[in-house]
């Protein structure tokens, strides 16, 4: 493959790329095609299974056919989704500050959180389900045994090292 051939079928690439970021912004990552009909998302994948091939290929024709057909088959499933009554993808974000300074945003989905990435702000991103296997996690459960134990009890420090008997709680637990 020649500079130029590469340099044209990246520039193809570059602007399916573009129209499927912001289908993405819009619906979620992987969200649309499911929102639409089994018939449109069948068409859907075979185009983009086209225009994947011809990328493989290095078919620049090919290529310079697809890629258009593939921003249409984006907008295709845009256009019926909402012509469906599909709501957009809204996250529900809850923030917080961590002790150094930076911002960590909770998110009920993946979905969610590729769109929080997207805008570049949050350093750190966690679903429910991930701080669900963090909170579940072997050592972590004893947090959660605490909570249930003592309703309303709060997680105000957490510590690295196991209480020793002569700390505070090793002398209560005499």
């Amino acid at each position: 493959m020649t500079p130029q051939t590469y340099t044209a079928i990246q520039a193809h690439i570059d602007g399916v790329d573009h129209v499927a970021s912001e289908m993405e912004r819009k619906w979620g990552v992987g969200r649309l095609r499911l929102l639409v009909t089994a018939d449109l998302r069948e068409r859907f994948d075979a185009q983009r299974e086209k225009f994947n091939r011809a990328i493989w290929s290095h078919d620049l024709e090919a290529v310079s056919v697809h890629a258009p057909a593939m921003i249409r088959a984006w907008r295709a499933l845009d256009r019926e989704a909402t012509e469906c009554g599909c709501a957009p993808l809204e996250p529900v974000v809850w923030e917080g500050r961590k002790p150094d300074g930076s911002v960590m945003a909770v998110v009920r989905t993946p979905a969610e959180a590729h769109a929080v990435t997207a805008d570049g702000r949050h350093t750190e991103v966690w679903t429910l389900d991930e701080l669900i296997r963090v909170a579940t996690a072997n050592g972590a459960q004893i947090i959660g045994d605490v909570m249930k134990v003592f309703p309303g009890a709060r997680v105000e420090e957490v510590r690295t090292k196991a209480p020793t008997l002569d700390d505070d709680l090793g002398s209560l637990m005499q």
